[in-house]
């Protein structure tokens, strides 16, 4: 480890871990961070730039570094990862991207899970501001959550050699924090948790790091908090002059937490360029450590007598009112060059002079990191005396304190955010007043900086600048910029998207601000507060999919629902199908059957005897309350309010744009008590959207939605010989068409002692009944329906004969024939919607396109060849249609389609342009198999047209 320092730094010498980078074998210690041990083992360079292939080297020390993303290969597969914030241990094996990284093929083996928990105050970074907060919040009683993304608390202060607090080492008083902090019993605190998200009302999503699960792995905290205080610190900025994307150009902070946290010296020979005050503790650092520090290069003419004499007394040129113009070297930075720069930063005024140095550190000011503030919709100021955007007003109940405002001194950010703290505990009912603040020295408020947003070029004009890089990971130049301003372009957002500029896996973390700070000097702005910013979305830093699934992968990524007649389906030998989530048989073969020949007998037994099907994964919806009927009335085209109790009626839901949403018969057991029905799949939405109405909409209604999807078997008993075997099943009730006519519901226990709600409804135009039962049940009812229906050889059948007995009749499924711009009308069924009252979508009838002539309605199809089966989905066209022209102007599609044993022959049902105007007209259906189908356009209504086999 050549760059390795004998003494000092916050990592285990007596842990030596072994590694490898690009297939070569290297070693670190316990405490080094991927990035940290190249480093100390002499390696900068970590692969080339995206797309222009230039050389790219370590540039900070956290997650706004630009360039070093690597593949790691061990201890697990992960792409696109920093190594700067990848922890090292022992066989971890990674190499640089060359490209655009690869997922590894198996499967990802990591646990990752989601907590959920509510706190009184959440305080997100763990630097001096944040434990400050923590601590005084914390003291008051409050449940107090304190998250910071490193794996040990700090902050800033980790970097740091020269802090006091108390007359202490500041890191001793990080310590006594933390062990304070453990102490209290409402007090949580997160390492290796990063926030990355912020949302309304305080609801805060935290991304934790596991590496100590078998194969990594993570956790996804869901906080919602009464209060938040952000301590998110600040991310220091590069400078924008010729070769600033060379390896061994470093930000000057990243130098400095390499030298003090990890003992590495990332460069023997090193020239320090900066515009504010922070960099000298770099360049005294490094000086103090062994390395050469020949200049250190400061923009402003006249910085801090007190800092040029420390520099001055450690042997540091000091070059103000000057900037570094170029660098030199191939592979790596062999030197820079210098001039002085005019006071108003437009030119370079002095003679150009060469040093030479192996490292670059370079601050170009501190940019408060404001995403998780944006997120919150709290608004940013431009801060002129700062040179950075700082938070302003608060849309929710957060408070942001230290560095992430703006106050780089240590004192000021530990009052902040014990202030902070005390003001977040009272507001969250725990009154508590703020401690005196400790005495702080090492790190006093720096003198105001000087922007220098863009370093002119040594020749040419901004438009041939195209080693000035600006984004370095995108490759975005100044010349870049400069094009998209000669665009036309003058929206900060518009230039982001035209140059990529902020749209890497850093987000412009660190090249943001510079970025808008270039664009203000190409526009001849005032400054970068007349730009403004761009806009800051979650997640703060690249999250994997795993981590968002959480245990929801694989097998339970979907469940699989099933009836609780399941077991008797698979006995069977049931072919499923899914539905949704559910499982539901699709026919049920004899051996020797296929699906056609199954299908065929399970259809005539239904049209000619008895058949029973599994009809549980229905949708079912308890509504209830004393304004049901009005909530009902207001939702579906046709009315309930009236509905008598012991009735049962067809609905539609539409949409606000009139299409049709869902369909289904609902059911009135009391006067406040209904029972709906709604398509498998979208049962859910159905909930949805009736909860959406009620909780935004109608607030004053008094209704109660519940699902009892899967509170209740569903047994369907379908056909001629259904009302006698309904009789022996039910030996109580009296089953005539009297007693109990068509769309009514009774009550009345079965033959083996169960109580059943049985409902007259039928969606094949046969006699049914439906048999719904307590759900536990649901499968000795299944078997004594077989058992009664036996002398009738009742038969069960699946979802494709209840495709084809519904189409039969005309009767269309939501979601397979219709698409989503579908009305009722234009399904043949005006008849249901009321002209009486009010309902969602009712106004959209009234819109010209709604109302239109030529809109597709759905018909019959009849092959003129019976034994052709036409594609669901082919596209119909005209006769004589010209079938070469591109495009050809369709009349419709097809939705349904199948053989019928009732009518002998093929049939389908489509949506055909016009189509009740075009009964009897014949269509072509091309394939893509260069056939053409010719079909009759008929009413959709095939079989029993008069409905006189609904009674039996």
């Amino acid at each position: 480890m050549s760059n390795r320092l004998p003494t000092g730094g916050r990592v285990d010498r007596s842990a030596p871990l072994r590694f490898t980078f690009d297939g070569v074998e290297y070693t670190g210690l316990r405490g080094d961070t991927l990035a940290s041990a190249l480093l100390a083992n002499g390696v900068l360079t970590v692969g080339p730039s995206l797309y222009r292939e230039r050389p790219r080297g370590i540039v900070t020390a956290g997650v706004d570094d630009p360039h070093a993303l690597v593949q790691l290969e061990r201890p697990h597969s992960e792409p696109m990862q920093l190594a700067t914030t990848v922890e090292l241990c022992d066989g971890l094996a990674a190499i640089s991207l060359q490209g655009r990284g690869r997922l590894d093929e198996a499967p990802d083996e990591a646990r990752y899970d989601k907590s959920y928990l509510h706190s009184d105050v959440l305080v997100v970074g763990g630097g001096p501001a944040g434990l400050a907060a923590a601590l005084t919040a914390g003291r008051s009683g409050a449940r107090v959550v304190l998250v910071d993304d490193q794996p040990e608390l700090g902050g800033a202060l980790l970097g740091g050699g020269r802090e006091a607090i108390d007359g202490r080492p500041a890191l001793t008083w990080v310590a006594e924090v933390r062990a304070e902090l453990d102490a209290q019993p409402e007090t949580r605190v997160l390492t290796r948790a990063t926030a990355i998200g912020y949302h309304d009302q305080n609801y805060v999503l935290v991304a934790e790091r596991r590496p100590d699960l078998p194969g990594g792995g993570g956790r996804l905290w869901h906080f919602r908090a009464r209060q938040v205080v952000l301590a998110t610190g600040a991310h220091e900025r590069p400078l924008v002059f010729a070769g600033n994307d060379r390896p061994g150009v470093m930000s000057a902070a990243a130098v400095r937490s390499y030298l003090n946290r990890h003992a590495v010296l990332p460069g023997r020979r090193a020239v320090v360029f900066t515009t504010g005050d922070s960099a000298y503790a770099t360049a005294l650092e490094l000086a103090a450590a062994g390395a050469a520090v020949p200049a250190l290069v400061d923009t402003r003419p006249e910085p801090p007598a007190a800092l040029v004499e420390a520099a001055g007394a450690a042997g540091i040129e000091v070059l103000t009112g000057s900037v570094v113009v170029g660098t030199e070297g191939e592979a790596r930075l062999t030197g820079v060059r210098i001039s002085a720069l005019a006071d108003d930063g437009s030119e370079l005024t002095g003679p150009v002079r060469e040093l030479a140095c192996d490292l670059l550190a370079v601050c170009g000011g501190w940019s408060p990191a404001v995403h998780l503030w944006s997120m919150s919709r709290g608004t940013v100021r431009y801060d002129e005396q700062l040179a950075a955007f700082v938070p302003d007003s608060a849309a929710q109940a957060v408070r942001a304190v230290g560095s992430g405002r703006g106050r780089h001194d240590l004192a000021g950010c530990l009052s902040e955010g014990l202030t902070a703290g005390a003001e977040a505990a009272t507001a969250a009912g725990f009154p508590v007043t703020a401690p005196v603040v400790p005495s702080c020295s090492g790190d006093e408020q720096p003198a105001p900086p000087r922007p220098v947003w863009l370093v002119p070029g040594e020749e040419g004009d901004p438009s041939t600048w195209r080693d000035h890089f600006v984004d370095a990971q995108r490759d975005a130049t100044v010349a870049d910029v400069h094009r998209a301003i000669r665009a036309g372009m003058r929206s900060v957002e518009h230039i982001k998207r035209y140059t990529t500029i902020g749209t890497a896996h850093d987000q412009g973390k660190s090249c943001g601000v510079a970025a808008i700070g270039v664009i203000a000097q190409l526009l001849g702005a005032r400054s970068p507060g007349d730009v403004g910013t761009t806009t800051y979305r979650g997640p703060y830093v690249p999250v994997s999919f795993a981590l968002l699934a959480g245990r929801e992968r694989g097998p339970l990524f979907d469940p699989v629902r099933t009836t609780p007649v399941h077991p008797w389906h698979v006995r069977r030998g049931a072919v499923f199908e899914n539905v949704g989530q559910w499982q539901r048989p699709h026919y049920y073969p004899r051996p020797g059957e296929d699906m056609d020949t199954a299908v065929w007998r399970e259809c005539r037994a239904a049209r000619e005897g008895v058949a029973m099907m599994d009809a549980s994964t229905l949708g079912k919806i308890d509504v209830v309350g004393p304004d049901a009927g009005v909530f009902l009335d207001r939702l579906y085209t046709n009315g309930f309010a009236k509905l008598p109790v012991g009735s049962a009626r067809y609905g539609v839901m539409c949409r606000a744009d009139g299409m049709v949403f869902d369909d289904g018969v609902t059911v009135r057991l009391a006067p406040e008590h209904y029972y709906l029905t709604t398509t498998t799949g979208n049962a859910a939405a159905v909930l949805d959207w009736m909860e959406e109405w009620l909780q935004t909409e109608w607030p004053e209604l008094r209704v109660r939605c519940t699902s009892v999807t899967e509170q209740w078997t569903t047994v369907a008993v379908v056909g001629p010989r259904s009302r006698e075997v309904l009789a022996a099943l039910a030996p109580g009730l009296d089953v005539s068409n009297e007693a109990f006519p068509f769309m009514t519901v009774r009550h009345t226990e079965l033959a083996n002692g169960v109580p059943a709600r049985i409902c007259r409804i039928s969606f094949s135009g046969e006699l049914a009944y439906e048999i719904n039962v307590a759900s536990w049940y649901g499968l000795a009812v299944w078997e004594a329906v077989l058992a009664y229906g036996a002398h009738a050889g009742i038969t069960p059948y699946g979802t494709e004969t209840m495709h084809v007995l519904r189409a039969e009749k005309g009767y269309p499924i939501v979601g397979q024939d219709t698409d989503g711009t579908v009305t009722p009308q234009d399904l043949g069924m005006a008849w249901i919607v009321a002209r009486h009252k009010d309902f969602v979508g009712k106004r959209s009838f009234d819109r010209p396109d709604t109302s239109r002539a030529d809109r597709k309605h759905l018909v019959g199809l009849l092959p003129v060849d019976r034994s052709e089966l036409l594609p669901e989905g082919a596209q119909l066209v005209a006769p004589g249609a010209d079938l070469a022209a591109v495009p050809v102007d369709p009349l419709g599609h097809v939705t349904s389609s199948y053989r019928s044993a009732a009518l002998g022959r093929t049939f389908a049902l489509a949506l055909v342009r016009g189509g009740r105007d075009r009964i009897g007209d014949t269509v072509l259906a091309p394939l893509a198999d260069g056939r053409t189908i010719t079909a009759t356009i008929t009413e959709p209504v095939l079989f029993d047209p008069k409905g006189t086999r609904r009674d039996g």
